[in-house]
């Protein structure tokens, strides 16, 4: 230690020892007072860093050799004590062992790196969400580009054909199936891998309302054996009563728009979502059979399907006339000579049961329909056929889809059996594909009988019941 430190070290034991303060502590009284001064003080100075061992601390005042009392004794080395503390945090304010220039370097270099590598995980994170944006926006475009081409495509393949014979040409009837685009719902596209066959299967929306007639209908399909379809469980309970009893099942992800009336819809309320649940199944390049749960499956309806049009539906006509369309006469006789019109009269197609292939056209009606069923009060069953049916005119771009009825006798409606078929020896002999119970009101009742009947054999179980719903 050098010259000048060492003066200081004295300078400041002697202040801290005479100080009033420390007075009152180590000289109680005055006569302890007066055995401390400045001479006392550099000789302690003096033993304490000239590092003297001599034996217990003897203070000599001017009154004699009187040696120190033990409290006194200890009073002085703890005041010795803490002055050497504060002359070392004087001198070494930083402590006295500093760390070298190097640690103090690697540990801002850490710092500095660990700062780094937050921020720059950070930003790899930002970059990441935003591809992520980007690529779903990429899929979007190339999904939307996709329909634009196979739309703008149809009807003009570069192939020339040359008009045969008369008698021999048929003009196309069946539109190309879209690219199949399981991006859209990896989830459901899983499922639909392990349920479907060939492609199709059978769809059926159902919320906790409809249970019983669900179990009905589940257990007919099972019966038949069927092996490819789906329940669309529209609230909890449904998709754990399905899962109970080994019926595919699939629960869509919440969807406020749907959801709400997916819970608590009546019968024509639910009906409705079925054009805007279904456009996922076509766009992952499945053809499906819509069914309502109000059906009885009696045989496999994919043995008797065409496959030929964008759509095929059962018909709510109960004969051939009103099914399959007739030439139907308006008279006006203020006409006079013209007072005959001749009109083009058909009944509706049932939206109840349909099957509909994954075309263009096919997802232009889902969402054709779906649009206006959010922004009017109308039936689904009416703007399905009004989107079918009404053709290009001024101010209005029609549908262009093909479309085929299906035969009524064997996917029959409730109007069909009730009103003619119970009625006929020769049909009641024929089983059909379906019996869709469209037509009354009492449908658990009527679903049981025609089970009875056709399933069990009981002659008189369709009996008991009206034409109609008196």
């Amino acid at each position: 230690m050098n010259g000048v430190h060492e003066a200081k070290i004295r300078q400041l034991v002697t202040y801290f020892i005479i100080f009033p303060h420390w007075k009152k502590e180590l000289c109680p009284t005055a006569s302890a007072a007066r055995l401390i001064s400045p001479t006392a003080a550099g000789e302690i100075s003096t033993m304490a860093f000239a590092g003297r061992r001599d034996g217990p601390l003897m203070l000599r005042g001017g009154g004699g050799g009187k040696p120190l009392s033990r409290g006194s004794r200890i009073a002085v080395a703890v005041a010795i004590g803490v002055a050497l503390g504060c002359v070392c945090a004087f001198l070494y304010p930083d402590g006295l062992f500093r760390p070298s220039a190097s640690a103090l370097h690697w540990s801002s270099h850490v710092d500095a790196t660990a700062c780094e590598s937050s921020g720059q995980v950070t930003n790899l994170k930002s970059q990441l969400a935003s591809l992520e944006r980007k690529n779903a926006e990429l899929r979007r475009q190339n999904n939307e580009l996709s329909m634009k081409l196979q739309l703008a495509g149809q009807g003009k393949d570069e192939t020339l054909y040359k008009a045969g014979p008369f008698g021999t040409v048929k003009a196309l009837r069946t539109n190309p199936t879209v690219i199949p685009d399981e991006s859209v719902n990896p989830r459901l596209a899983k499922i639909l891998e392990e349920v479907a066959v060939k492609k199709e299967l059978i769809v059926a929306l159902a919320n906790s309302n409809v249970r019983e007639m669900l179990e009905i209908w589940f257990t007919n399909i099972k019966r038949v054996g069927i092996p490819n379809f789906l329940v669309v469980a529209l609230d909890d309970n449904i998709e754990s009563f399905c899962k109970s009893k080994g019926v595919p099942v699939y629960r869509r992800d919440p969807d406020e728009g749907v959801d709400n009336i997916a819970k608590t819809g009546g019968n024509h309320a639910v009906s409705g979502l079925k054009f805007r649940v279904l456009r996922e199944f076509l766009q992952l390049g499945y053809s499906i059979l819509l069914s309502d749960i109000d059906i009885i499956f009696l045989r496999n309806p994919f043995d008797h399907l065409y496959r030929d049009s964008d759509v095929e539906s059962m018909s709510d006509g109960h004969n051939n006339m009103t099914a399959y369309g007739f030439n139907d006469v308006f008279d006006e006789p203020s006409m006079g000579w013209a007072r005959y019109a001749h009109t083009m009269r058909i009944w509706v197609y049932n939206s109840g049961f349909f099957y509909i292939r994954p075309t263009i056209p096919s997802i232009e009606l889902l969402d054709r329909v779906a649009y206006r069923l959010s922004r009017e009060k109308a039936w689904d069953q009416a703007v399905f056929n009004e989107e079918l049916f009404i053709p290009s005119h001024p101010g209005y771009e029609g549908l262009h889809a093909s479309r085929r009825t299906m035969d009524i006798y064997l996917f029959m409606n409730s109007k069909v059996l009730f009103k003619t078929v119970r009625k006929d020896a020769q049909l009641k002999k024929l089983k059909p594909v379906i019996v869709h119970l469209n037509y009354h009101p009492d449908k658990l009742d009527r679903m049981k009988a025609v089970v009875e009947f056709y399933v069990n054999g009981k002659q008189d179980a369709l009996q008991r019941f009206p034409d109609g719903s008196e």
